[in-house]
């Protein structure tokens, strides 16, 4: 019976990693996980008609400076915590 079990868990792992990995594409995120934490990140996208996957453009002048693209800058980034990161115990105030 667990061999059966462990035998479907490990036949579903990797179609459960290409589906996401293919949604995150379709999407347009970018993922980063660590032991504390999962994040994804809006990227650019490529069929973008103001900025062709660039991510922006830069403003020209005195001081130039990069114009972020509303196909990604205005997306939410998302954090899931895994697991907590250790405080140090402080035992005097800050000020």
């Amino acid at each position: 019976m667990r061999a059966r079990t462990a035998a479907r868990v490990a036949a579903v792992v990797p179609v459960t990693v290409a589906a996401a990995a293919a949604a995150l594409t379709a999407g347009h995120w970018q993922l980063h996980a660590d032991r504390h934490r999962i994040h994804l990140t809006p990227t650019a996208r490529r069929s973008c008609p103001d900025c062709r996957g660039a991510g922006g453009w830069w403003v020209g002048g005195a001081n130039p400076e990069m114009e972020p693209c509303g196909c990604w800058a205005a997306r939410r980034e998302l954090t899931l915590r895994l697991l907590p990161r250790r405080t140090v115990p402080y035992d005097e105030p800050p000020f």
